[in-house]
């Protein structure tokens, strides 16, 4: 069952120009995307600051209309039937906004709890089980404005459940948050897909992608340009393995050598090290060529890793990607 859908779906922005502001500007932010969302699943947009995923997590919350196509949430349609959208979605953003911070961890999800309408009695039940799932129930009579970010951040988590959603829209939930903070919030949204909570989520990290999602979507430009599993994004890449060394004491003539055969490899030097990045299915043919320009004294490491969905972004964003 899809829980969202989405069909040429385009947002076209229009701001004036010049000094008498009489020249208009359009600007495509979607330029006709498609995608679906099933229930249950963790679904990823991933792409760079302007790509679009900010306005498509904005016409599917119903804060932004769409400028042309459909978007369907739930089975009902943004442009009309918001109403009904709203009390069956949340949505949260990275960073601390969103919360009072004069005002207690408890005190903060009944206010919230208050504008969906909630009875009293099912109010408070949701508010403990919800500060004990973020791991702030022994901390709820203290004020927001003491809590450390990635605190403020599980809040937010909470905040977002209070109306029992039956999709979560997080957008960029653990910027700027500390690794235990981060992976906290993590096991968190892996929770809530136990849970049976269907989440659309966003990230500028990779490995939080790969971790998280059961599918991804990249977009660039306004445009979708690959959806898939992580596995099957990274599976045009699994033959293809990133051969890494350092080397010291490289004359001129060597690193030419190594540049003019392997003219794709990455070459940094730092101090008296040359570090050296070669991509490659062919892990001994490289290897016999570095022996054969260098010597065995030169060479402080040799390591060789599988491409990661890190690669694969990179890749398909640059138009390199041939799957």
């Amino acid at each position: 069952m899809n829980i969202v859908e989405v069909k040429n779906l385009k947002r076209v922005y229009k701001s004036k120009k010049g000094i008498m502001r009489r020249k208009t500007i359009v600007t495509e932010a979607l330029k006709g995307i498609n995608f679906d969302i099933r229930k249950g699943e963790i679904f990823g947009l991933l792409g760079p600051n302007g790509a679009g995923k900010t306005t498509t997590i904005k016409i599917l919350t119903t804060l932004l209309l769409p400028s042309d196509g459909e978007a369907k949430v739930l089975g009902y349609n943004v442009d009309g039937e918001e109403q009904k959208i709203r009390k069956q979605i949340n949505f949260i953003f990275g960073g601390e906004r969103s919360l009072y911070w004069r005002l207690s961890a408890k005190d903060n999800l009944s206010y919230f709890g208050d504008l969906h309408k909630l009875k009293r009695n099912i109010k408070e039940k949701r508010i403990d089980e919800l500060l004990k799932l973020v791991g702030l129930y022994d901390r709820k009579e203290e004020k927001v404005e003491t809590f450390s970010k990635g605190m403020k951040q599980r809040l937010q988590i909470a905040r977002g459940l209070m109306n029992d959603p039956d999709i979560l829209f997080l957008d960029e939930p653990t910027i700027g948050l500390d690794p235990v903070a981060a992976q906290n919030l993590r096991n968190i949204i892996l929770k809530l897909k136990e849970d049976g909570k269907t989440i659309l989520l966003t990230t500028h990290y990779m490995q939080e992608a790969d971790d998280l999602c059961d599918r991804i979507a990249f977009i660039n430009n306004g445009k979708i340009i690959k959806i898939g599993s992580p596995e099957e994004i990274k599976s045009n890449l699994d033959d293809i393995k990133i051969l890494t060394t350092n080397l010291i004491e490289v004359d001129e003539n060597q690193k030419n050598q190594l540049a003019n055969i392997y003219q794709q490899a990455k070459l940094m030097k730092k101090d008296r090290v040359l570090h050296v990045s070669i991509e490659t299915k062919h892990y001994f043919s490289v290897l016999k060529s570095l022996q054969e320009i260098f010597k065995e004294n030169q060479f402080i490491n040799i390591n060789t890793r599988q491409k990661t969905l890190e690669d694969a972004y990179i890749q398909i964003l640059q138009g390199d990607f041939n799957g």
